[in-house]
């Protein structure tokens, strides 16, 4: 979403800025929800059906109380002097007018806003603030929906444990750690009085031009659904594996972004309109986003962009056709930043804002993102129901969804959190995993002359680079500030340098020479330099590269670096692979993308070998710059031209570890099955190198003949098997029906994805097993039948 203003100073407010701070000790009272006496509302009793406590609450609400809950404002429109430009502390004035006036349903603190002072405290006192004056000034008393976007952990929160960012998490190929940093983050989060985070991002890194990138979980659409998938299931199962432990804890909703189709805009800058065949949306594009939805995401955010003509924020079809109808997802949808006035604003899909609010309600968007005039959206939509342009049981509808999730979260009985155990609760929570995740997600590239990891010899070190000392670097967009760290300010967290100084054995010198002429001078006697390049942080439109390389700087420091004739390891910190071009060719090139505050640590870790890499790459690495959208799963065709095919210096999967791997045997359960069902198989591995190591083992399929164009390889499967040096163990995967569907007919096919009878290929490393599916073929198709011999 896009940025909040700058806060300036906090601007003198209400006597309400005193109560605000200290109102943990008024929030010991009974809740809402608890204790209703006899006779009393329905929706206020904790052990009645969440669907008769929806009712209920609607039964009481004037129309105007039920668009509020359709509503979302920012948080700096109750601050200071309730202007866009926020600040301050929570301001009386401007809680009324939202809160009371309004009712608005739901408040967000967008990339930057929060309390003046940024702790975590600090932060469960504000939402606690605004949640006790929804609940005691409100006429029914409902608590408000409050959302962050807490995409690599609270990152918003000064003092939080900054995660990896999604596309590092994804180069570890394992949604069980995924899972576990979802459910640290949701913890964080629940900790602060947040019951709403603005994550997984579910959409596909298709093109390194856009800006959000390094948000996805790579280019391959069933490897980004399962961590989607499992981000989810971590987020939304947070509280309940915390009240094993604490007692209690408040829930989080997760949301699947940005539905659909978000990251292909067509010339790569963000949020420019998208046209894709509505094969490859639905057979690619829409795949790890009903992953998530299947997963148990409780709301959906729209795509801010328009796709095959169309704003997302007005497709009925992407919205309920496919989303409810198909998919069977019964959660709240909510637009992006101020979506539903760009219809009118600036699509021109409706006349004004009345025409633009039915446009998206009638699509199916239950919830408004209108972060700075709340009072406007509402005044619109009430404009287009009384001019039947939206039918009242559509506001019943989705006003009944925000209810439910507000139920199912158990806002109503535990609307406030204990913010004095929140400092303790997330400072430096999570760090250990923190560091795990980054150090798994290292993509060890190069590793010529077996140049790591550093051993006894490596008695001289020489760390420089742009980014050897830089947190900033490490975390990326999205960290505390929405552009990334602000100037001045100091998270947790260790840097490249730092943690090379910290992992170097005694007796190793370890030397940062930040000017690039002194760098080169110590390194003609190292034994080894460690050059930290990359890119600076940002976010969405404001991390759009038209020309994703190297800068030119850092390439030529790389290159007097090499022509010392030493030893030389280049450290990449970026959201995206860049082209090297100079800087390519050293001994060793390690990805470690945006690993958060722990990445210094982890990058030490696989440098002087305490762990082995085990990252693979989620994304392909091009050669060079310009072939754009670029990833593996290229369509063939008649080719004209050197790179027109999948042209890469690393390819989807590449990386290397400090030991070696191989793919004894690939067993199919059956060479043949109907139509329909799944394809069980049995891979035999073994570690043939000198140390315990972590093997990804992928499956892929391919179609030696099929009616529609299928890419050379694609991913039906993939496990992670940890094995002992020399040891040979075997692994089950199982391949689901729907992976191998794609959707039939000719250019204009938009039917049903179904199996393809026809033979099929699978492979595993070296390793390859032929299967036929069984079955009719649809009508008109041929290609599959055997050869006609003459």
């Amino acid at each position: 979403m896009p940025p909040l203003p700058r806060r300036r100073h906090p601007v003198p407010v209400l006597a309400f800025a005193a109560v605000a701070v200290g109102l943990v000790a008024a929030l010991s009272g009974a809740p809402a929800g608890a204790g209703v006496a006899a006779g009393g509302p329905r929706y206020r009793d904790a052990h009645a059906p969440v669907d008769e406590r929806v009712a209920d609450l609607l039964r009481r609400m004037t129309l105007d109380e039920k668009i509020g809950q359709m509503t979302q404002i920012a948080v700096v429109k109750l601050q200071g002097d309730c202007g866009e430009k926020g600040g301050g502390e929570l301001n009386e004035r401007c809680l009324a007018a939202v809160l009371r006036d309004r009712a608005v349903g739901s408040v967000l603190s967008g990339g930057g806003s929060g309390p003046p002072v940024n702790t975590p405290r600090d932060w469960a006192r504000m939402v606690d603030a605004v949640q006790k004056y929804a609940v005691e000034h409100s006429r029914l008393g409902v608590p408000v929906l409050y959302g962050v976007d807490a995409v690599h952990g609270h990152n918003n929160v000064l003092g939080a444990t900054i995660f990896p960012h999604q596309i590092g998490l994804a180069a570890t190929w394992d949604p069980e750690l995924v899972r576990a940093c979802a459910e640290a983050a949701a913890r964080a989060v629940a900790a602060t009085g947040v019951d709403w985070t603005f994550a997984p991002v579910a959409d596909l890194a298709r093109d390194r031009r856009w800006g959000r990138y390094y948000e996805t979980f790579g280019e391959d659409p069933l490897l980004a659904g399962a961590l989607a998938a499992a981000a989810v299931r971590g987020t939304e199962n947070a509280a309940e594996n915390a009240a094993k432990n604490t007692g209690g804890a408040k829930n989080v909703a997760a949301t699947v972004k940005h539905f659909a189709g978000y990251s292909e805009p067509s010339n790569g800058h963000d949020r420019v309109p998208a046209d894709v065949s509505l094969r490859y949306l639905q057979d690619t594009l829409l795949t790890p986003y009903r992953a998530a939805v299947e997963a148990g995401a409780k709301t959906v955010m729209v795509n801010s962009g328009a796709l095959n003509g169309i704003p997302v924020t007005a497709s009925r079809h992407l919205l309920t056709t496919v989303l409810r109808e198909r998919w069977g997802f019964t959660g709240v949808t909510v637009s992006d930043w101020q979506d539903i006035r760009a219809l009118w604003t600036t699509y021109k899909a409706a006349a004004d804002y009345p025409h633009a609010a039915a446009l998206a309600v009638d699509a199916g968007v239950d919830m408004a993102m209108e972060p700075y005039e709340a009072g406007e959206f509402a005044d619109a939509l009430r404009t287009a129901v009384r001019a039947g342009l939206v039918p009242g049981r559509r506001i019943d509808e989705a006003a009944g969804r925000v209810l439910r999730l507000k139920f199912t979260l158990g806002l109503f009985e535990r609307p406030y959190v204990d913010a004095e155990r929140a400092n303790t609760e997330v400072l430096g929570a999570g760090r250990e995993l923190a560091r795990r995740a980054a150090t798994a997600s290292q993509v060890l590239l190069r590793n010529d002359k077996g140049v790591l990891p550093f051993g006894p010899a490596v008695r001289k070190i020489v760390v420089t680079g742009a980014h050897a000392d830089d947190l900033a670097a490490q975390s990326g967009g999205w960290t505390v500030g929405w552009q990334g760290l602000p100037d001045g300010v100091r998270i947790p967290g260790t840097t490249v340098l730092e943690g090379i100084r910290q992992a170097a054995p005694k007796g190793t010198r370890v030397v940062h020479a930040p000017a690039p002429a002194d760098a080169v001078t110590q390194a003609r006697d190292a034994d080894a330099t460690v050059v930290v390049v990359g890119e600076r942080p940002g976010a969405e439109g404001g991390a759009d590269s038209p020309r994703p390389e190297l800068p030119a700087d850092q390439r030529a420091l790389v290159r007097s670096l090499k022509e010392t004739g030493r030893p030389v390891v280049v450290v990449v910190l970026a959201g995206r692979p860049l082209v090297l071009g100079d800087a390519d060719g050293t001994e060793g090139l390690l990805m470690s993308w945006l690993p958060g505050g722990e990445g210094g640590r982890a990058v030490a870790d696989v440098l002087f070998g305490t762990v082995g890499p085990s990252g693979r790459l989620p994304v392909s690495w091009p050669r060079r710059a310009g072939n754009e959208p670029l990833y593996y799963q290229q369509l063939p065709g008649t080719d004209a031209g050197a790179e027109s095919r999948h042209d890469v210096a690393y390819d989807f999967g590449d990386g290397l570890s400090y030991t070696g791997y191989r793919v004894e045997s690939l067993a199919l359960d059956a060479p043949s099955v109907p139509a329909g069902a799944d394809v069980g198989m049995t891979v035999r591995v073994r570690d043939t190198g000198p140390r315990d190591g972590e093997m990804i083992i992928p499956v892929y399929v391919s179609r030696p003949v099929g009616d529609v164009l299928s890419p050379p390889r694609r991913l039906v499967a993939f496990t992670k098997a940890r094995l002992k040096a020399g040891e040979t163990r075997s692994v089950r995967l199982t391949v689901p029906s729907k992976v191998l569907a794609v959707t039939p007919g000719d250019i204009d096919g938009a039917g049903p994805p179904r199996v393809e009878p026809g033979p099929y290929v699978f492979g595993a490393g070296a390793r390859t097993a032929a299967l036929e599916i069984t079955g009719s073929p649809g009508e008109g198709a041929r290609s599959w039948r055997k050869p006609v011999r003459p």
